[in-house]
């Protein structure tokens, strides 16, 4: 069984099952609030919602639940498995429409196959549902059934595998050309693959400008001409007239374009070479393109290509616009998703990768310069932006073609409130781990003797967001491999083995030299460099590695003991802070770690460091000196002192958003900030960043959110290292070494670039 396999495996098994759940939305505490969600008091706005059938869109969450359908028939790579197989996929869809959206999500997986059997089963189930997204039901049968929903419901319907990746990629085409200095109502087209989603894209490539007769379509038998037999009444509609081509490579001769919706390397570089100047090439097939990208850029540099895959630019992926386009139909309640809808949303995603990009979305890809052309012809999966420009197109466009129900007078409201819906912290370790994937970096893990710890390292190698080393006894981490199925191509490094005897003799030397004048002698300096902690330490000094993490198995101040001797500190000042990714948002908590007690100009030091780090992330620090009093409520020893270290920040630093001294909740909950303190700095930008006047009342909010909330965590992050060295909590999860393993290897980035 292959790691990726056991991961997927584990992924999905452990903890509580299934990828998403149903928490309530109303206080239920007491009996009165029971009595008022279910009996008695739930007979009114059932009363109301016979009286109007609309209101249920009021009382309800109808108007932002859809439905995630399939019979398993198609299932991406996998094909006819059966509707049990394909809930995991479903789970994963809803997952998906709830971290780009704010939209709730039910997979239902029916098990019927006739086209009335599942359009009778979904139109029973249409009322609970504000729209309908079908996904993964095979060809023909898909065309009809989404025709007689779209016909018998008053609600959004979309078949996503038809028409999300015709969305996406019209897009992408329109850029394309555009780059090209082609005509698109001139260029020639070959579609290669006939199935639901192919069809659905030459469809929508003819309704953005390219003409039908341009189009030629070839299934696993050849071109769809008209001398064909036996095509279904969908291939029809897509027959070419032209003659004399009866196989892809006779059609791709001086064609402007290659859309690829078929199968990995069916298109060779011969083939490639046969296309007209600029070629247009969209390998679309996953995970193996049509043609490898290297391959093909290779074989012609005037190409523009774009594939499905993450790791190539211009990456046309279905999540740039089914969340977004279901979010504006929903909003203005339109009846049915048309053909005005899907074009504005082409438009929307086609006009955004032509707009300046932002600072947070090129560092969060570890890209130096984004700009519109050849590589980037599409916006990236996670920029920020396409909620507001992709939803608020489609909902305009609805309007405008009199299927909204519901109009929108303040289009500037709705853009904020698509902004607040939208769930920023759930991307940012993915956008993390994507920036570290660019430049791996040499990660030496000084607990290799532990299994959470070889696991972390195995699935960072595997993801190739970073080079593991793991210290330790090198016949045990090999048995935990050979055990568990991990990589074994990691690098093992064992401090008392022979062979290191030269390595431990120069880091012995070094270390003295570092620590003579601080009481340390040569025999004990020799003895701690065997310790795994100091070796690994050292070895980040000489370069050997970019970055340590360390902590499993000890105390943190035991750790940063061996840290701060072998690595030091920039400034003689080092504090610890600790993300905790809300769905809310991120919040950056300091010092967690670390100081005591920190003094006045210490707790400055502390807003300094949190605040660059908080810029790394892409976001803009919002800083909230916490305490129990707010703007001088108390005057216990803390407050003052918080009150004191905002008056000097806000004199040195005037364009720094930073306020206090205020109470956590004040802090972080904006209608309570501006009830009580409207003239605060952070009335318009609720606290991100905060900052407790000791460790412990930050390590304990910390500790609180971890356990009360489950977020994801990172860190304690070490701020004020001479080099990158991190330690995690003891007994640290898998997922959050792995996370804090990430952020290390965009840390040493960073170091990188500024040597």
């Amino acid at each position: 069984m292959s790691d990726f396999k056991k991961e997927s495996l584990h992924y999905h098994a452990t903890g509580k099952k299934g990828k998403i759940e149903v928490i309530p939305t109303k206080p239920y505490a007491t009996q009165y609030d029971l009595s008022l969600a279910y009996s008695p008091g739930v007979a009114h706005p059932c009363s109301e919602i016979h009286k109007n059938k609309e209101s249920v869109y009021e009382y309800t969450g109808k108007g932002n639940l859809v439905a995630v359908i399939s019979n398993g028939t198609a299932v991406l790579g996998l094909g006819d498995i059966g509707a049990e197989a394909s809930k995991p996929v479903m789970e994963g869809k809803s997952l998906l429409f709830k971290i780009f959206a704010g939209i709730d999500s039910f997979d239902i997986e029916i098990n019927q196959t006739d086209v009335d059997d599942v359009v009778r089963t979904v139109k029973a189930i249409a009322p609970t549902f504000g729209g309908i997204n079908l996904e993964d039901i095979k060809a023909p049968e898909a065309f009809d059934i989404e025709r007689r929903l779209v016909e018998e419901l008053d609600i959004p319907v979309m078949h996503d595998d038809q028409h999300g990746t015709a969305i996406i990629s019209s897009a992408a085409l329109l850029n394309a050309t555009k780059v090209a200095g082609k005509d698109i109502s001139k260029i020639k087209i070959v579609i290669n693959g006939a199935g639901s989603s192919a069809i659905s894209c030459a469809k929508l490539y003819t309704l953005v400008g390219v003409k039908k007769e341009h189009i030629v379509m070839c299934d696993s038998k050849g071109v769809l001409h008209k001398n064909r037999t036996n095509l279904s009444s969908y291939k029809k509609e897509m027959v070419t007239d032209r003659s004399g081509i009866e196989t892809l490579g006779d059609a791709i001769v001086e064609a402007d374009a290659f859309i690829g919706l078929s199968r990995g390397n069916v298109f060779s570089p011969e083939m490639l070479k046969k296309m007209a100047p600029n070629p247009i090439v969209f390998a679309m097939a996953n995970p193996t393109p049509e043609i490898d990208y290297d391959l093909a850029v290779a074989t012609r540099d005037d190409i523009i290509m774009a594939t499905g895959r993450s790791d190539f630019p211009n990456q046309v992926n279905n999540v740039l616009g089914f969340p977004f386009i279901f979010r504006g139909a929903l909003d203005v309640r339109a009846s049915k998703i048309n053909e005005a809808m899907k074009k504005a949303a082409v438009e929307a995603i086609a006009n955004l990768a032509q707009e300046p990009v932002p600072e947070q979305v090129i560092k969060a890809y570890g890209l130096k310069k984004v700009s519109f052309g050849k590589e980037y012809i599409i916006p990236k999966p996670f920029d920020p932006r396409l909620i507001t420009k992709v939803s608020i197109a489609v909902a305009r466009a609805a309007i405008a073609s009199k299927v909204a129900r519901k109009g929108i007078s303040d289009w500037k409201s709705y853009e904020e409130h698509l902004m607040h819906l939208m769930n920023t912290s759930s991307k940012l370790m993915r956008m993390l781990i994507d920036k570290a994937k660019t430049d791996p970096q040499r990660v030496v893990f000084t607990e290799g003797n532990y299994l959470s710890v070889v696991k972390a390292a195995s699935h960072a190698y595997e993801q190739g967001f970073a080079i593991p080393i793991l210290l330790g006894d090198k016949d045990k981490i090999q048995s935990l491999m050979q055990e568990h199925g991990l990589n074994k191509d990691l690098q093992i490094i064992d401090p008392r083995s022979k062979d290191q005897a030269n390595t431990v003799e120069k880091f012995a030397d070094q270390l003295w030299k570092k620590r003579c004048r601080n009481g340390m002698n040569r025999t004990e300096s020799l003895k701690k460099v065997l310790n795994r902690d100091y070796f690994g330490g050292m070895m980040v000094e000489n370069g050997m590695a970019d970055a340590l993490i360390t902590g499993y198995s000890k105390k943190y101040p035991t750790a940063f003991e061996s840290i701060i001797q072998t690595i030091g500190s920039k400034g003689k000042f080092v504090a610890a802070l600790t993300i905790c990714i809300t769905p809310k948002g991120p919040l950056f908590l300091a010092d967690t770690a670390l100081n005591p007690d920190p003094s006045e100009e210490e707790l400055e030091k502390i807003v300094l460091l949190a605040a660059s780090l908080v810029r790394r992330f892409g976001e803009v620090p919002s800083v909230g000196l916490i305490s129990c009093s707010s703007f001088g409520s108390a005057n216990l020893p803390s407050s003052v002192k918080m009150r004191s270290v905002v008056a000097s920040l806000q004199k040195k630093y005037p364009h720094l958003c930073v306020d206090g001294e205020l109470q956590a909740d004040v802090a972080i909950n904006n209608e309570l900030l501006r009830e009580d303190f409207p003239f605060s700095k952070l009335v318009d930008r609720p606290a991100n960043t905060l900052i407790f006047p000791n460790l412990e009342s930050g390590n304990t909010a910390y500790k609180l959110i971890k356990e009360t909330y489950s977020p994801t965590m990172i860190g304690p992050i070490l701020m004020g290292m001479n080099k990158v060295a991190h330690i995690t909590p003891m007994n640290a999860s898998y997922d959050e070494i792995i996370n804090l393993c990430a952020f290390a290897v965009v840390d040493a980035q960073k170091r990188k670039i500024r040597r």
